[in-house]
Order: C-alpha cells, then structure tokens, then sequence
C-alpha cells in the first residue's frame, strides 16, 4: 500500500492526459497500426474504502452498485487493443465522455473515427444526434420498457424476416428481425431500429443505428463482436489486476490505468508480430509462453545482449524476427540491444 502511494502521489493529474498523447504516437510509430471502428465501455473499478467523495456505479461483475471509480475505455475492434482511457469520471460527466474520445481521436489523427459501437448507457440521444452531425456512424442498444416490449408483441408474424448471420453458435445464426425507421426525442433525423429475437435472450435485442442503408446481417454481426470489449476487461482485471487499483489510492487510479492501457497494447504488439494464432490469445497466455522467461544479459560498451534459453516457443520469437532485434537504448547511452535465442 505505501509502494502504491508513493509511486502517483508526486505525478501531477495534468500529465495523465499528456502521457496518453505522448503514448498514442509513440506506439504508432512501432507498427502498431490504428483502425476505423472503436468499441466503448464502461468499467467500475471498485472501491473499498470510506472516501465519501467516491460516488456509486453499476458493477456488472456482481450485478450492483457500489462505491467505483468509473472507467471510460475505448477499443479498437481490429487490433484489439485499447487505444483511450480516462478513470477521473464522474456520473455527470460520463454521458459526454464519448465525445470527448472523438475530439481526441480529431487531435492524434485528423479525423473523427468512423464507426463507434456502445450499449444502451453510455450516452443518450442528444449526445447520438451530435455524433450523426459529426458523421460518426454508430451502434448501439435501445433500453427495453415494459410499453415498447408490449409494441413488439403485437407485431403480426407476417413482419418478421429471417436472416443469415456469421461468428455466432449454430442455433443463433437464423434470428428474426424486424428493421424499421423510428424518431426518438432529441433526435433530428430517422433511427435505423432492429428488433431481433432468436440470439438466445428472453426478451428481443433492440439496436439503434444511423447506418440507414448497410445489411442488417452486417450491423448485428458487428454488434456482436463488441463483447470482445469485455473479454479483454476482463483479461485486464485477470492479468493486470486492474480491479486491485483503487483499494489503497482511490483518486489517483488514473495512473494506473494509463499504466495499464500501455501495457495491454505492448501485448497486442507483440502478438501482432509473432503471428500464428496468437492476435487473439489473452495477455496471460502470451505472457507464460514468451515473456515468462530467463535469459542471461551481458551489458557491453556498445551493446547490450539478451541470450535467452532454449524454449519450445523461441522458433516462434525467431519467425517475427524478434532475434534481429537492433534497437537504441538512450538511458543506457544509447546503446544497441540485441536479442539471441538459444
């Protein structure tokens, strides 16, 4: 606990924000490439302390709420790989964080991201209407009332279509949709909204977008594919402990998670290289196969050599000509490193 303290209470709040730029180019210029759709979320990071400035949030983990601090994250759908965090949330402010990632993506990039999938809570309509001005395609869920479920069933059968879908179990890939246009308050134009029964759940799925003339198939499909969002929550609250953060230090866990972003895009990078099925594995996995190693290091006048041992997965490490390795080190005076394999 006094390590925690220690470390983020001499770091200024004003520099989180300029870590993540500094942090957004410097692992572009590594290869890492960046992509046109972003999956959102939000994580409540609990909290067990008796900081009465700590408000409550919903933890989906055990179906509550509970005294959190509230995680914006945004993942990029191809890379998988976090690419914004910001844990200083606050639940008047949370509604507008979203557009707060798409000035920062305009900044970094020079350009708003193309398509952003979210659920039902993570902004409102108001914030939708912005985001169809700007041009950014979303998609997103429609909260389920007891009136609007009512309105379905009493849909005619003759309504309903079936459709094809793909990357979903068997029993799921023939749902029954319903597309229809809808006008929402705060909402200038038509909403694109699908009603799909058939994906396993009681009750139907509701999906709003403003995706007007893309197949049906294709925007549930990518609905679909959001949940990897939470997978990788979860290998960051698995792996990393990012749900261990705020126990000792609750105001200042923002370090943490820009810590932790960092760390979990270092893994996607190093997974994207090597290959081979590997794109997709979970940190833990990566880390027991290649990081979880020993290897003996000679420090030398001009260079610095790590020889690993002999491991079944060096061929792997050697394939994404990781042993070609020729890289400056400036705080050991620019030094070469060079990686050998047993």
């Amino acid at each position: 606990r006094s390590f925690l303290t220690e470390y983020s209470c001499r770091i200024n709040p004003a520099c989180y924000p300029r870590l993540m730029r500094h942090w957004f180019d410097a692992v572009g210029k590594l290869g890492l490439p960046r992509g046109t759709s972003f999956d959102l979320d939000f994580h409540t990071i609990p909290f067990h302390g008796e900081d009465a400035l700590v408000e409550k949030h919903y933890v989906s983990k055990r179906s509550r709420r509970q005294k959190g601090l509230l995680a914006f994250l945004a993942q990029d759908a191809a890379t998988r790989v976090f690419c914004y965090g910001n844990a200083e949330l606050r639940k008047d402010q949370q509604s507008d964080e979203v557009l707060q990632f798409i000035a920062f993506w305009k900044r970094r990039t020079g350009h708003v991201p193309e398509e952003l999938i979210f659920d039902s809570k993570l902004t409102t309509y108001a914030n939708l209407n912005r985001l169809n001005r700007m041009g950014v395609h979303f998609i997103t869920l429609r909260r389920r009332s007891a009136k609007l479920l009512a309105e379905v069933a009493r849909e005619p059968l003759s309504a309903w279509r079936r459709i094809e879908i793909d990357g979903v179990s068997r029993q799921y890939r023939s749902p029954r949709i319903l597309d229809r246009k809808v006008r929402l308050n705060d909402y200038e134009a038509p909403l694109r909204q699908l009603i799909v029964t058939g994906l396993g759940h009681e009750e139907p799925t509701l999906l709003l977008t403003n995706q007007l003339t893309r197949s049906a198939a294709k925007l549930i499909e990518r609905y679909a594919r959001r949940m990897l969002i939470e997978n990788n929550i979860e290998d960051g609250i698995e792996f990393f402990h990012l749900d261990a953060l705020s126990s000792a230090v609750a105001m200042k866990v923002n370090c943490d998670v820009q810590l932790t972003l960092m760390a979990s895009s270092l893994y996607r990078l190093l997974a994207g290289q090597i290959g081979n099925g590997y794109e997709t594995a979970k940190s833990r996995h990566l880390f027991r196969d290649f990081i979880n190693a020993t290897a003996l290091v000679t420090i030398a006048d001009k260079e610095v050599e790590v020889r690993f041992q002999k491991r079944a997965h060096n061929p792997l490490l050697i394939a994404a000509g990781l042993d070609k390795t020729d890289t400056a080190i400036p705080w050991l005076g620019k030094k070469r490193l060079h990686l050998v394999f047993g």
